[in-house]
This record gives structure tokens, sequence and C-alpha cells, in this order.
């Protein structure tokens, strides 16, 4: 396919790189041993356009295409900062595609546009400790009351959990139904009711901040149900797939940077009397690493390339074929970041264990992209059901 980037994708491109080079990676140890980083990096990230350069005008972006959320996943991945990258892609292409699907002008006001600007923090709330990627299976439920709705229930594993200004919440309208009694609705966190539990600890992504989150008679308006009662499931996986894909650009560019990371190690790193990346076995293996990072961006860009006529030109649901392409993207990126990570690090031999080199900080976060979102195992048990086996 001819590249999908015309002159405005690179304008924005650089100012992508620009913001993560220099507002992001100098603070990448700081903001690691914290475990969290500052609120304004969302409020910096909305003033440069970069949240909403691929939403409509009239909703507070720029009125770009999807491409353009594609160069900036692929950019925000030079800050080697896999958890700022994840709270600014749940803001910009988790939490918030369904409110510019179904939100109302009210909606779009008081949420997406703050939240584009980054002047709010926005979160995403599906999984619960019972039900992960077996969305059908939440527990969380929501019982109408006059002009509210009464949730109770509990989510976990939210990125932007503990400082988000609203949740984007799924929730059983209809236990009996099974998936087809689900809603969305969205929360403002200052609700009465809503907690924060629990601050999660994590093997990666330690500048993210992950949370378990509780809903204890928790009343909320019903002008905050989010599109029609009991649809919720159906709008999830629509907005599943911009999800899933724009992880899949974000994890394959950071691949990359790893094998870049490691041959630039590799020239200046003596043994046996010369560079090691001199040493046959390593060039061929980075050869064969280099080639699946380059099939796996191809894959990434047809599902991209389906996504943006489908949903940014056509404005229609997603096709099954493209969801298709777009599992096939996350399943594959998932298995080749993991091979890259792996290798690279065993490249970097003792200094790849220590946590002076960013490829062990990026080995520890890679490892989430086999499980968040839809595991691969899940991924594989749809695309089954959609290849009708």
């Amino acid at each position: 396919m001819t590249t999908p980037f015309k002159e405005e994708h690179q304008h924005f491109r650089t100012t992508v790189r620009n913001f993560a080079e220099r507002d992001l990676a100098p603070h990448a140890e700081e903001w690691e041993a914290s475990e969290t980083f500052p609120n304004d990096v969302f409020k910096r990230a909305g003033e440069l356009g970069i949240l909403g350069a691929h939403y409509p005008e009239e909703m507070g972006g720029a009125g770009g295409d999807f491409w353009f959320s594609v160069a900036k996943a692929e950019e925000l991945a030079r800050a080697r900062l896999a958890g700022v990258t994840m709270g600014l892609l749940v803001q910009s292409d988790m939490a918030t595609p369904v409110i510019a699907d179904l939100g109302t002008k009210e909606q779009i006001a008081e949420f997406l546009i703050p939240a584009l600007a980054g002047d709010k923090i926005a979160s995403l709330g599906v999984t619960e400790p019972n039900a992960g990627s077996d969305v059908a299976g939440i527990q969380t439920h929501a019982k109408k009351d006059g002009d509210d709705y009464v949730i109770n229930g509990a989510k976990t594993y939210i990125t932007n959990g503990t400082r988000a200004d609203f949740c984007t919440l799924l929730v059983k309208t209809d236990p009996s139904a099974g998936a087809k009694g689900c809603s969305f609705f969205l929360v403002p966190t200052s609700t009465k009711g809503f907690t924060v539990s629990k601050k999660l600890k994590k093997i990666g992504n330690h500048s993210s901040d992950t949370a378990e989150l509780a809903f204890e008679d928790m009343r909320v308006p019903a002008r905050y149900l989010l599109g029609v009662e009991n649809m919720g499931f159906m709008y999830l996986m629509q907005n599943f797939q911009s999800e899933r894909l724009i992880g899949s650009v974000s994890t394959i560019a950071s691949a990359e940077i790893m094998i870049q990371d490691a041959i630039a190690y590799g020239r200046d790193r003596m043994a046996f009397g010369k560079p090691i990346i001199k040493r046959e076995v390593w060039q061929h293996k980075f050869v064969d690493l280099a080639t699946k990072v380059e099939a796996a961006r191809a894959l990434n860009y047809r599902a991209a390339d389906a996504y943006n006529e489908e949903r940014h030109v056509r404005k229609e649901a997603i096709s099954f074929e493209t969801v298709k392409l777009i599992s096939m993207a996350k399943i594959f990126a998932g298995d080749v970041v993991s091979e890259v990570a792996d290798q690279c690090l065993q490249f970097f031999g003792g200094a790849g264990y220590a946590e002076e080199f960013p490829i062990a900080r990026a080995w520890r976060d890679q490892r989430l992209f086999r499980i968040g979102g839809g595991t691969s195992e899940t991924m594989k048990y749809y695309l089954a059901r959609l290849m009708g086996l």
C-alpha cells in the first residue's frame, strides 16, 4: 500500500516526537520510581493537540483521520515510558471514542471536550476481579430508581484509576440477559459511593497508576447513560477495536526502538576483540527480528487502513473482516514484541538485567500486551468463531 501519511500527518508526528523526547523521556527514572507521572502531562498533550487530533472539530479535536492516532502511538514510544504512553492512549483512544460515537451534546461538552483538552482525566472501567477477557461475565450492576441508576460492584486493573476525573463504566442493567444486558455510563469520580479501593503494584508499566475501584449504592443520573440501555456490550466490542489496534501500533513501535537501542549498544560493546554486533549469529537474529517487526507493522497498517475507511470516513460499524484484521494484528504484535524484548535483553547480557538500561524496563513493560485488551488466547477464540471454525 502507498504511504498513508500526508504532510499534515508528518507535521503532527514531529510535534509528538518532540513531546516524547523533550517532555517525557528525561523524567523516565523519576516517574518509574514514583510509580506515577504528573497530571500536567495530560494538559500539555491536550495543549499540543495530541489527544484529539483524530476527533471532529466540534468535539474539541482537529478533524483528522485515524492515521493521526497511528502517528501519535508510534512517536510516543520514543519516550521509552510505556506506562505514560498507556495513560495517554487510554485518555485518547480507549475511554473516549465511545463518547464521540454515542454521546449527547451535553455529554460531549461535559466529558469528551475537557478530556481531549487534558483538563479532565479519563479511565475505562470494564475489567472486574472475576471477569477479565470474558467481559460478558461482569457483575457490577445498575438498578433504575426514579431519575437515577444505583450502581454496586467493583472494577480492577483500571489505568488512570487513582486520579481520573471520570470513568467510562460498563455495568449490567439486566443481569438476566447476559451480554445483552450491559450498559455504559459516564461517571464522575466525585460521585458519592465511588471509591478508589486500592492502587495496584505491577511488574511493569510502573509509571502508570492502576487501580481497583468500588461502587457502593452509587447514584448516577439517568442523563449519564451512554447510548441505549442494554446495548453496552455491542458498543464495547466496537470500542475494543480502536483500543486493540492502537495498542498494536504502539507495541511494534516499541519493538523497533528496542532493536535500535540494542544495535547501538552492540557497536560499542567489545567482546573477544571486536564489537558484539559483528558476530554473525547476532546479525542473523537482528535480521529476523527486523523482518518480523516490518511484517507486524504492515499488518497493523492494513488493519488501520480498513478501520479508518469504515469508522472515520463512512462512519459505519466495524465489519467482521476488519475485526479479524485487528485481532490478527494484536496477536501477531504480541508475539513479535515478546520475542524482540527477550532477544534484545539477551544481547545486552548482564547490562540488560540491570535497571541502568531501558531494555530492562521495556522487557517488563511489553509483557502486558498479550494480556490487556483481551488475552491472545481470547483473541484466537473469537477469531476462530469469525472464521466459522
